[in-house]
């Protein structure tokens, strides 16, 4: 018989399931959509008679172990009128909530990585960082023969943003980018 190298219990019940989604507060569609899943499938493993197998048991256990995680991925309410979202292929970095008007800036990172942040080890960047960031974002501002790379993006003049909006931030060097909501 091979020996078992984890200590991860072999399945969990439908009563398991319920209580650790209780204990997070969570609705069945709110936790479907913690685990990626669809809330039929949170439903039918609440309701079921027989044990339940697979992935979602060891993401059960590391839940009960580390019940405050969710919080730290929920997406706050804007503070601000323009959010970005700082993204490394598919996965958010840092959610970026600015107030241009009154030139303030508010974050949240969603990886402990510095090298995937935004703003590194900065937790509250000013106007000026944010400003620095979205200009390292896109080509410089006096770049050879600038003009004709604005006209091929159908920009007036050089604006950071407004690049950043036609381009998502994409870099040819790497896979970050940068997606806006308005």
């Amino acid at each position: 018989m091979k020996e078992k190298l984890f200590a991860i219990p072999k399945y969990t019940t439908a009563e398991d399931i319920k209580d650790l989604r209780k204990r997070l507060k969570l609705t069945q569609k709110e936790f479907a959509e913690l685990i990626c899943c669809g809330k039929s499938t949170v439903e039918r493993w609440e309701t079921s008679k027989e044990v339940i197998k697979g992935p979602v048991v060891l993401l059960l256990h590391m839940l009960e172990q580390y019940p405050d995680y969710p919080k730290q991925l929920q997406i706050p309410p804007r503070v601000y009128p323009l959010r970005l979202w700082y993204m490394y292929q598919h996965k958010p970095c840092t959610l970026i909530d600015v107030n241009e008007m009154e030139q303030k800036v508010h974050i949240i990172n969603y990886t402990d990585n510095l090298m995937f942040r935004a703003f590194g080890k900065v937790e509250n960047p000013d106007y000026k960082m944010y400003e620095e960031f979205l200009e390292s974002r896109c080509f410089p501002a006096n770049r050879d023969k600038m003009k004709l790379v604005l006209k091929d993006l159908d920009l007036p003049f050089y604006d950071p943003l407004m690049i950043i909006e036609k381009t998502a931030g994409k870099m040819a060097e790497d896979d970050f980018w940068i997606r806006i909501e308005r």
